[in-house]
């Protein structure tokens, strides 16, 4: 009892920065592990009506289950972690909004009247395409180059000079308030969407319109759980060693 209740108190970020197995379970029961990471498991389950000593069960027969395949992010050097969120989530991010935009104008024409929360998901999603193109130009342009900075300076055992934005926590802070919107906005979209599953009367677009939309979620979680809870904290650690 006294190891459930330890891990109880786990914060959830951490469970999923361990091993990203976990995450799985987290989904499972509707807790957001990427936005809202820093809360306990205990504070998340209270929350949900679920018993945390069940969950904790569930996370723990995850990690005992057969070797952790997952890749181990933790422990990639912090210039190549941003430069993967670059090349790997924000390329997908760009690829994928293009796409989605066109099947869900295609579904408010061809199923609007019979299923008008079409229109808000379109919405929705319209904010979220913009929102995510300015939120990561930030990151490419100001915060994944001072990471990198930091990085090399350290290597090289050089002072690093001080950002116009004061300290990372600046934009950090920043970053994950846009990430809280983001995260607040799919949950809309997947309410609408009956958790990303199509009416009986869908065509094929539609389907695979939900399919892509429930793929986009689940990449944007991984992408916001690896920059809250592994690059955004090592990068303030990392700053904390020039002052």
């Amino acid at each position: 009892m006294e190891t459930l209740n330890k891990d109880a108190q786990k914060e959830i970020g951490q469970f999923v920065a361990d091993d990203f197995r976990t995450a799985a379970v987290f989904s499972k029961y509707k807790i957001d592990f990427c936005c809202n990471g820093n809360r306990t498991v205990e504070e998340a389950c209270d929350k949900k009506g679920i018993d945390s000593n069940m969950l904790v069960d569930e996370l723990n027969e995850v990690l005992k289950s057969g070797t952790n395949e997952s890749i181990d992010y933790k422990s990639w050097p912090l210039d190549l972690l941003a430069e993967y969120i670059e090349k790997k989530h924000h390329r997908y991010v760009e690829e994928k909004i293009p796409v989605l935009r066109q099947f869900l104008d295609k579904l408010c024409r061809v199923h609007g009247e019979r299923h008008p929360e079409l229109f808000k998901i379109n919405d929705l999603f319209t904010a979220s395409a913009g929102e995510l193109a300015s939120h990561m130009k930030k990151e490419e342009l100001i915060l994944f180059p001072f990471v990198k900075r930091m990085v090399n300076a350290t290597i090289k055992n050089e002072a690093i000079q001080s950002p116009q934005f004061g300290t990372v926590e600046n934009p950090i802070a920043m970053m994950k308030h846009e990430h809280d919107t983001e995260g607040e906005r799919y949950r809309e979209i997947a309410e609408l969407t009956n958790n990303y599953n199509p009416p009986a009367d869908a065509c094929n677009t539609y389907k695979v319109t939900y399919a892509m939309l429930d793929e986009f979620e689940k990449d944007l979680h991984l992408h916001i759980h690896l920059e809250n809870n592994i690059l955004f904290p090592k990068a303030v650690k990392l700053e904390q060693q020039f002052v």
